[in-house]
């Protein structure tokens, strides 16, 4: 199963190094060992947690932030046992996305900041103001030499460039958007992965349904063809070679998208869903399975509202 991650990670969200997965692997073996069935389909999330992001791998662990209080947990994915790893500061922990060195990515809401984490111990390694006013730092995706946050209130992106061997810099880059999108109100920009290609960046605006393409060098973004389909409450990407998922949150809903390589052009191929979606916000891959929070944005929030993770084939 690590061989075959490893090979799906090289499209998708950077890893978590090697030290911190031999716990869980080990965990695993003794649920095996002690009758109980490997890798359960779905799995709770601590009472009260209100999760948002999601970050898997290199094996079977999952990052799962909570847009209460800012706090990180960590899930074996062959048993579905995990624990708070980092406490966070009392703002949200929204989208989130772990390197091969060890360090965890996270978006910061209406906190309007950017954290690396130290996934082995928890320590918050550097803290990053991107915001203040009006802001929602919502996600985030890893390119070979930056960190990219999306601004759901705000029309800009985010830019932690990475030095050499992934060294984190002293501030961020702020870079406006253009061209075709349009802020208004409600949830703007939202999810972002990078192109096939490796060349721009994607991302998807909630409120109108729209991805668009986003040039990393000048911010112009152009809407993208996708044959007149929309992806209204569009929320969390995850692009596996030149397939782009997209979770639509409040329709229960994943859309399936054949993507161009420059990603110019696509086409909606399937919408996946399953019954025990409630409100999905994103998605992360293991194997040949989809994860995804139920952030259950319907359901009043109280310190015992159960919360779980769902996963389906893809």
């Amino acid at each position: 199963m690590l061989t075959l991650l490893l090979a799906v990670m090289g499209v998708a969200a950077p890893a978590q190094a090697d030290g911190a997965v031999a716990p869980a692997q080990a965990d695993g073996a003794a649920a095996r060992a002690g009758g109980a069935a490997p890798f359960p389909e779905n799995f709770p999330l601590p009472d009260g947690f209100q999760p948002e992001g999601i970050a898997i791998g290199p094996g079977p662990v999952a990052y799962f932030g909570s847009r209460a209080t800012g706090d990180v947990y960590r899930a074996d994915l062959r048993t579905g046992e995990g624990e708070i790893i980092s406490r966070g500061p009392g703002t949200p922990s929204l989208g989130m996305k772990t390197d091969r060195r060890g360090r965890l990515f996270v978006a910061g809401g209406t906190g309007g900041d950017a954290r690396v984490v130290d996934v082995r111990t928890g320590e918050v390694l550097r803290s990053y103001t991107l915001a203040t006013g009006t802001t929602f730092v919502n996600d985030v995706v890893l390119t070979r030499d930056a960190a990219w946050f999306t601004d759901s209130r705000s029309p800009v992106l985010y830019r932690l460039p990475l030095g050499r061997r992934g060294a984190l810099p002293d501030r961020a880059v702020t870079l406006p958007l253009t061209g075709d999108i349009v802020y208004g109100t409600g949830t703007n920009a939202n999810g972002i992965v990078e192109t096939p290609d490796r060349r721009s960046l994607l991302i998807v605006q909630s409120n109108t349904g729209t991805l668009f393409r986003v040039d990393p060098a000048i911010g112009v973004a152009t809407r993208v063809d996708l044959g007149g389909e929309t992806l209204v409450n569009g929320d969390g990407l995850l692009l596996l070679g030149r397939t782009l998922y997209v979770v639509q949150n409040r329709l229960d809903t994943v859309a399936v998208i054949e993507i161009s390589r420059d990603g110019s052009s696509g086409r909606v191929v399937e919408r996946l869903t399953d019954p025990d979606f409630d409100v999905p916000t994103t998605v992360a891959v293991f194997g040949k399975r989809l994860y995804l929070p139920n952030a259950r944005f319907t359901t009043a929030p109280t310190p015992t509202t159960p919360y779980e993770v769902v996963s389906v084939r893809r």
